[in-house]
């Protein structure tokens, strides 16, 4: 199981991160998600640790706490979702595309 950690500031690197779960535990691993196009840090990670009881004690110790200027968000990673074959597109029927304006008499 990991633990999502949320609203982090976007100075933060993986090893602050594991800096501070480690004063609950064993840190295995430190998912610092980045975006794209931009290489910034994009406001969350996933921290697991060795066994479930350090896990349990982090997420209530941080839970709420302020760190570097912002409250964090800490719990329980949710699985992720299947988002199906499309990748989340709304995707919409009937004919598609941009319409013709050639068809318009001038």
């Amino acid at each position: 199981m990991s633990i999502y950690v949320g609203n982090l500031s976007y100075e933060v690197t993986q090893e602050d991160l594991s800096a501070v779960f480690a004063e609950y535990g064993s840190v295995k691993r430190v998912n610092l998600p980045t975006d794209r196009e931009t290489g910034r840090v994009r406001g969350f990670a996933f921290v697991e640790m060795s066994t479930e009881t350090e896990e349990t004690a982090a997420i209530e110790a941080l839970d709420g706490a302020e760190w570097m200027g912002r409250d964090m968000k800490v719990n329980k990673a949710k699985p992720r979702e299947d988002r199906g074959s499309f990748g989340g597109g709304g995707g919409g029927g009937g004919r598609g595309g941009r319409r013709n304006n050639f068809s318009k008499a001038y």
